[in-house]
């Protein structure tokens, strides 16, 4: 991006929250924060110090497949960029102290996501997608062993993943791709290549309903359908689906639920790809009294779903909608990195936005109806936040 006073770069690391045993259960993230806690030739506030002097920004952030680690800055402090984040993937310092002080801020990031009624039923929607596997676990991990992991435990988790064979470096701006490869592969000669996690893909039937009782104004719904994997040829199709759905301000949820009923202020749906799985999620907040006339409202949009009923107009306002948003995403340098670093890391491969928009302009009325039959026809699972019991809504999932 010649044109481009901004820079952006990026470490893309493939192990995320579905990577850890039980016992290990958030080191993920864990490690998303300690990375900028310090190295052996910088603190965290000399980290901090360094960025902001030139009015940089860094950040991290981990799901369950992936950890990201991230600078923007003016192009012509790319040397500074780059030492900083080789620095912090490569020499960790894992002081004890600054382990201890981020292990407080990570359990109030806990205790202020149990706090949020619409965090929760998502989380309680993934329980009930994945049972008993490590895709059902939230991101942030369990408290107890927050509490109690060791230094150790923590080095050896990033020993083990955090190096070349499972990362990307991905970076755009005004910049030199030789000169950014040259530094990168000086970054990493002294040290190993590392290895992929091993992964086992979930067999064990979704569980239909899950109600955590809290006394709330509202109540937070969230129905998942499993669905296609990320390296489906139907994703294309999936995303005009879900855009139908409720994708945006026409969508039928939006519409039928919002603006017809005036039911809820906020709801949507989004689709979730993993590795070998996925899913769709409609989440939405209502008054208590009107969550049982909205979740049978939403059923019957899942079931036209279901159906196939779909028509040609809503498919190429969608098709139109994803091609836009498209384009649209590549117009700074924080957006491109990410869509190549995220391509590469979890497809292998980086499609050109033209091809992506072909991809997009080739969904047929005929894929759209045979992908909706074939996912909306899945079991559901409802998860709700609110004041109920669990009896309450026996009948409606």
């Amino acid at each position: 991006m010649p044109y481009s006073d901004a820079l952006c770069l990026g470490f893309w690391v493939g192990i995320g929250s579905r990577d850890e045993s039980e016992t290990l259960a958030g080191v993920s993230h864990f490690l998303e924060h300690l990375l900028f806690k310090g190295t052996s030739s910088r603190t965290a506030k000399d980290i901090a110090e360094q960025i902001d002097s030139v009015g940089g920004d860094m950040n991290a952030f981990t799901t369950k497949e992936y950890t990201a680690f991230y600078i923007r800055l003016l192009a012509e402090d790319i040397d500074l960029g780059l030492d900083i984040l080789c620095d912090i993937l490569t020499d960790p310092s894992f002081l004890e102290h600054e382990v201890a002080s981020e292990r407080q801020v990570i359990l109030e990031e806990v205790l202020m996501h149990l706090d949020e009624p619409s965090d929760l039923v998502i989380e309680h929607l993934f329980e009930a997608l994945y049972p008993g596997h490590p895709l059902g676990r939230d991101v942030l991990g369990i408290p107890s062993v927050i509490s109690s992991v060791e230094v150790e435990e923590i080095r050896s988790f990033f020993s083990k993943y955090y190096l070349p064979k499972n990362m990307v470096f991905s970076a755009a701006g005004n910049l030199d791709h030789e000169k950014i490869a040259s530094r990168i592969k000086d970054c990493f000669d002294a040290g190993g290549s590392g290895e992929k996690p091993k992964r086992f893909t979930p067999d064990t039937p979704s569980v239909p309903l899950k109600v955590l009782e809290r006394d709330t104004e509202q109540t937070q719904i969230a129905v998942g359908i499993k669905a296609i994997d990320r390296h489906s040829p139907d994703r294309y199709a999936l995303a005009a689906i879900n855009q139908i759905l409720g994708g945006g301000l026409a969508s039928r949820l939006f519409q039928k639920i919002r603006e017809e009923k005036g039911l809820a202020y906020s709801i949507g749906s989004e689709r979730v790809a993993f590795e070998d799985t996925g899913a769709v999620i409609v989440s939405l907040g209502t008054n208590p009294v009107n969550a049982g006339q909205v979740l049978e409202l939403l059923n019957v949009e899942l079931d036209l779903m279901a159906n196939g009923q779909i028509d040609r107009h809503e498919l190429d306002a969608a098709k139109k909608h994803l091609c836009a948003e498209t384009l649209l995403n590549i117009e700074d340098s924080g957006s491109r990195m990410s869509r190549v670093g995220a391509s590469l890391l979890l497809h292998n491969d980086v499609l050109s936005v033209e091809e992506i928009v072909k991809r997009i302009e080739s969904t047929t009325l005929e894929d759209a109806i045979r992908v909706s039959r074939d996912i909306f026809s899945q079991p559901k699972s409802l998860s709700v936040v609110g004041p109920f019991v669990e009896e309450d809504w026996h009948g409606y999932s």
